[in-house]
């Protein structure tokens, strides 16, 4: 049975390997040893691109435990925003993801009220793109960001979204689809800021919530 399993799974691997290879020379057979070897580097590449890489790395500036001082521009009265300066925020490899996404948990006070988020922020080695979605205690949702195609080693991850307005922007906009984008800076491994913006329908882009995280030294 196991002897059984292994072949199955070789094949499979074999199969993988060959979607994409180069294009078998005339008169070579599909089973062939020469056919097999010819897909041997395509199936290494394969394995190279959905292993986590450079991109991922970039994120490991993120990891650690963090103070952190959020601004909300929607929450606050008279033009002044609420300011929330005893967030704690946990952030970790998931290590059973292989190592590809980075778990953050946030908790705090937003006003007078206790706030929790989690977010989950990875990079696709298949659309060459970071991708954001959090879960907090304040909105009704999922909000989920899926940024361009990037290369490099960017500083700075700009990861665009949209999600259906609960009400926040006030009673016109709710049930709408609002257009969001979140800012990644990373300043220092030290130091970095999310920034949050919203463009409701026929206004321009706006910050709506800016987070300063701070590393905790023990």
């Amino acid at each position: 049975m196991l002897r059984k399993i292994s072949l199955t799974a070789a094949s499979a691997v074999a199969v993988l390997g060959m979607v994409g290879a180069p294009e078998a020379s005339a008169g070579a057979v599909v089973g062939t040893p020469a056919a097999v070897a010819q897909s041997v580097p395509s199936a290494a590449r394969a394995a190279d691109d959905l292993a986590p890489g450079p991109h991922h790395r970039v994120l490991d500036s993120l990891v650690g435990t963090w103070k952190a001082t959020k601004t909300n521009y929607l929450l606050g009265t008279d033009g002044q925003p609420v300011v929330s300066r005893d967030m704690t925020v946990k952030v970790r490899w998931i290590a059973k993801t292989g190592g590809r996404f980075l778990e953050e948990k946030t908790e705090g006070t937003l006003g007078d009220i206790t706030y929790f988020r989690l977010g989950v922020l990875g990079f696709s080695t298949i659309d060459r793109r970071y991708e954001w979605t959090t879960f907090d205690s304040v909105t009704p949702t999922a909000m989920t960001y899926r940024g361009a195609p990037v290369s490099g080693s960017p500083s700075v991850l700009s990861i665009p979204g949209e999600f259906t307005d609960p009400g926040v922007l006030g009673p016109d906009y709710r049930g709408k689809a609002i257009p969001m984008r979140t800012v990644i800076t990373i300043r220092s491994k030290n130091k970095h800021t999310f920034d949050l913006y919203f463009t409701p329908p026929g206004q321009s882009e706006r910050l709506v919530d800016r987070v300063v995280y701070t590393r905790k030294i023990k």
